[in-house]
């Protein structure tokens, strides 16, 4: 698993507005702490609307990340997962799209 890299994902239902289920998400962790037991991804969801709120980007369907439909990256939504839950790899962010998500992620950190 690298930073980039698009998985199918079981997330665990925790009865609030977090996304659940099986469903895309960014692994957003770097490959030099693969020694640890969970990792950090960012959910996607299908449902466009959800691009309405902050820190967030649309992932068109592309040979690279291998989606089969628009995706909005929920940045906001950010979690560490059981390595466990990582299913089957469906591809990868382009870099221009990384750089997207980088961003927000400093944005929500805070970091700039």
């Amino acid at each position: 698993m690298r930073e980039g890299d698009i998985y199918l994902v079981e997330i665990p239902a925790s009865g609030g507005h977090e996304q659940a289920g099986l469903r895309p998400a960014i692994i957003i962790q770097s490959t030099n702490l693969e020694k640890l037991p969970t990792v950090l991804i960012v959910p996607l969801t299908s449902k466009i609307k959800a691009a309405d709120f902050p820190f967030t980007f649309i992932i068109e369907p592309d040979q690279s990340n291998n989606l089969n439909v628009s995706s909005v990256a929920l940045v906001f939504q950010l979690r560490a997962i059981d390595k466990r839950r990582i299913k089957n790899k469906l591809g990868e962010l382009k870099q221009d799209k990384l750089e997207i998500l980088r961003q927000n992620l400093k944005k929500i950190m805070g970091l700039i």
